[in-house]
């Protein structure tokens, strides 16, 4: 059973050590008040699942230089190209300058975010309840095409010369999942394999970490693993880019409809500075954007919640024994 019992655990799970120190983050542990399942050092008075601005405006933060990192899925070179001109258009909205910081991984993303050294971020789907309750971020917004629907699905895939054929084959098998803190890279497919076929990790079936989705993906495609969950939006999008040839690649399994990476905050920033970098994302035009060049089906920035878009995720991470302590 997967259970993440601190962000610790999560860091050593991908091989990096906790170097998170409180007291000298510059961040003073929250009075005691409301906050459900979020870290001690923050509050949920009004019940909306995240952090709330502290009340003393002396801790407010008003960053002279935004910090801005997108999810590492992929080659972080490729998408700090891709960010380029949202960089660029934020900075013109928020009047500060905005740098794309490249994080190698999930664990990373959420040290810096607890940290206070990331502003903003994209954050993945299955990372989102850990970086809300245990680093303060504030999910606001996610990408969707121009009807407004959006989402991916996790897909179990293996080579396609494979003798793989059902997730019932996986018995006995070396399943290789993307990271801990993924949805379909680890928790979702580790749900869903239990639930549906009765396979329990580790103990039907023998595991392993790629570290990423296109990791996964390569090793697929080049025999190197047997079965992998993934996003099928990262794969997508390395199939388009004639990284991998789809031919070489089966799938077996695909789940319903998740949502996506989400766009959001740190906490304690001023909220002015908070409401004019989502004017930004939400007053961006695609249209042209080298944004809508590579993530081709999406066209706006929606609105989210984590409270009601994030459901179905923490009830697998429920169902995984998931807990969100960060001590």
């Amino acid at each position: 059973m997967f259970k993440i019992k601190s962000i610790s655990s999560v860091l050593a799970a991908v091989g990096l050590a906790w170097t998170f120190n409180a007291a000298t983050s510059g961040v003073a542990e929250a009075a005691e008040c409301e906050r459900g399942t979020l870290d001690a050092r923050y509050c949920d008075r009004n019940g909306d699942l995240v952090a709330d601005l502290p009340l003393d405006s002396s801790k407010w933060v008003d960053p002279d230089t935004i910090i801005f990192s997108y999810t590492p899925v992929e080659d972080p070179a490729v998408y700090q190209k891709v960010w380029d001109g949202f960089i660029k258009h934020m900075e013109k909205v928020t009047g500060k300058k905005v740098i794309f910081f490249p994080v190698q991984s999930n664990a990373a993303q959420i040290e810096a975010l607890r940290s206070g050294r990331l502003h903003i971020a994209g954050v993945n789907t299955g990372s989102n309840p850990i970086a809300v309750n245990c680093a303060g971020f504030v999910p606001f917004g996610m990408m969707a095409s121009a009807d407004g629907s959006y989402g991916y699905e996790m897909e179990i895939i293996v080579p396609a010369d494979s003798t793989i054929m059902t997730p019932a084959d996986i018995k006995g098998r070396t399943l290789t999942f993307t990271s801990p803190t993924s949805n379909s890279g680890n928790k979702a497919p580790s749900a869903l394999l239990k639930s549906e076929f009765g396979l329990i990790k580790d103990v039907d079936f023998k595991t392993n970490f790629s570290g990423k989705h296109d990791n996964s993906v390569l090793g697929i495609a080049n025999n190197d693993y047997e079965v992998a969950p993934v996003a099928n939006s990262v794969m997508k999008r390395m199939f388009d880019r004639k990284v991998v040839d789809p031919a070489s690649i089966r799938t077996i399994y695909k789940s319903e409809t998740f949502p996506t990476t989400g766009y959001g905050l740190a906490y304690n920033l001023h909220p002015v500075v908070a409401a004019n970098i989502k004017n930004a994302f939400f007053s961006f035009k695609w249209e042209g954007s080298t944004l809508q060049k590579e993530f081709k089906k999406e066209g706006r920035f929606v609105h989210i919640t984590h409270k009601t878009d994030w459901n179905v995720i923490r009830q697998i991470d429920a169902a995984n024994g998931v807990e969100y302590s960060c001590k």
